[in-house]
């Protein structure tokens, strides 16, 4: 996947925020947004249609830089080692920052000491997809059909160290099964195989199966949000299903390099939180399949370390190691 750089009138810099420097408003350094993720995937959809919100407020430009790859540990890596200067600001998820630094021992920076918390902007739950063609139709029936296999079960993941991949770790260890995790590269591979029958099955964001369960390529099982999803009411929950720990997430958040002057983050998080106020915001990212949570900093920060002792644990368990 290549790197793709957009420009986008959507945000105004910290500074700004601050009320130190509204000359900047009249055209000074834009904020860079970096999204570990290429464009149309669900974490830059998030960063656009926030941007797009924040822009009406503040009216100052953002440039969206994709630094797709390595489950985005790239684009973590390039914020960490950018200037604590207010400009350069991360769309963090999960598995960069809460499962990476378990999975991996010579990870290029440190999540809890790179990063300052700005808010946490969304959730994403997920679903457990099978191909259109298999036979099992409920969770049931699934895990009837792993336990009775001599191999371990292949799960389909979008990378090593994602939350689809842990997820499935999860599952089998609370089913009784034995996970073989496949791995692709890229989203569109992973999609392709999962539609083929190559996989058993694959944990999936919401908002990627939405389309695909619609158009009748891939079948929902069970999804892992505490209800069910207004996209997709007719997909039990893992709770029905009797699976109530099986209730993982991705999360979404804005992150700003430590050492990021406090008035510039306080402003930031302000502004955020009141952009995801917006019904029109709102609306689009759960159309999109996102639960808004917009929450500020401290907040954010306490389910950073949550999440953070939550994924160790998981990993830990799992044997898994990356390096």
């Amino acid at each position: 996947m290549s790197t793709r750089r957009h420009a986008l009138t959507v945000l105004a810099s910290p500074w700004l925020l601050a009320g130190a420097a509204p000359a900047l408003a009249q055209g000074g350094a834009p904020l860079k947004l970096v999204v570990g993720f290429p464009p149309g995937s669900g974490p830059d959809v998030v960063a656009r249609q926030l941007g797009q919100k924040l822009g009406e407020l503040m009216k100052q430009q953002v440039v969206i830089d994709n630094r797709a790859g390595a489950g985005g540990q790239i684009a973590a890596q390039a914020v960490a080692r950018s200037p604590a200067d207010g400009t350069t600001l991360l769309l963090g998820e999960v598995g960069s920052i809460s499962i990476s630094p378990a999975a991996y021992r010579k990870l290029p920076y440190d999540p809890a000491k790179d990063f300052m918390a700005v808010a946490e902007v969304v959730r994403s739950d997920f679903v457990l997809v099978v191909p259109a063609t298999s036979p099992a139709k409920t969770v049931a029936e699934f895990v009837a059909a792993a336990k009775a296999q001599k191999d371990r079960v292949n799960f389909g993941t979008f990378g090593a160290g994602t939350p689809g991949h842990f997820g499935a770790e999860v599952f089998g260890s609370l089913a009784g099964f034995a996970v073989e995790p496949i791995h692709y590269r890229a989203t569109g591979d992973a999609v392709t195989a999962i539609i083929a029958g190559d996989v058993m099955g694959a944990f999936v964001s919401t908002a990627l199966a939405l389309a695909q369960v619609k158009g009748g390529k891939m079948r929902a099982l069970a999804t892992t949000a505490p209800q069910r999803s207004a996209l997709l009411p007719e997909v039990p929950t893992f709770t029905e299903a009797g699976y109530p720990k099986a209730d993982f997430s991705a999360w979404f958040a804005l992150l700003l390099p430590t050492g990021t002057p406090t008035a510039a983050v306080d402003a930031l998080s302000q502004q955020a939180v009141a952009a995801l106020q917006s019904p029109d915001l709102r609306q689009k990212l759960q159309e999109a399949g996102f639960s808004i949570v917009g929450t500020g900093r401290a907040e954010t920060e306490r389910m950073l370390k949550a999440e953070a002792a939550r994924w160790a644990a998981v990993v830990k368990t799992s044997g898994f190691q990356g390096d």
